[in-house]
């Protein structure tokens, strides 16, 4: 590496950058202890912990709807869904 973008790294090939990011003791038991709380759960528990439920415009707004075709689908994502969510032909 030369140059001004060269990173110093470590023994382990990590770069500086990267240990600057690094958890400090106490993050990690306390992690661990997290980590051996949540494995005592029941599995009720961890589905309901699991599953983030987010709003989707458009999409939530009725429960059900049909269409004649896939093209027509496509055509009502590209028209009505927000493009964010991902649903038309290009993002």
């Amino acid at each position: 590496m030369s140059g001004s973008s060269a990173k110093t790294r470590d023994a382990s090939g990590a770069s500086a950058a990267h240990a600057e990011c690094e958890p400090s003791a106490a993050e990690r038991e306390e992690w661990i202890r997290d980590f051996e709380a949540a494995g005592q759960w029941s599995l009720d528990r961890r589905l309901d912990n699991a599953f983030i439920r987010t709003y989707k415009p458009v999409l939530d707004d009725v429960f059900f709807r049909a269409f004649t075709s896939v093209e027509a689908y496509r055509r009502w994502c590209e028209t009505a869904v927000p493009s964010w969510l991902g649903y038309g032909r290009s993002v």
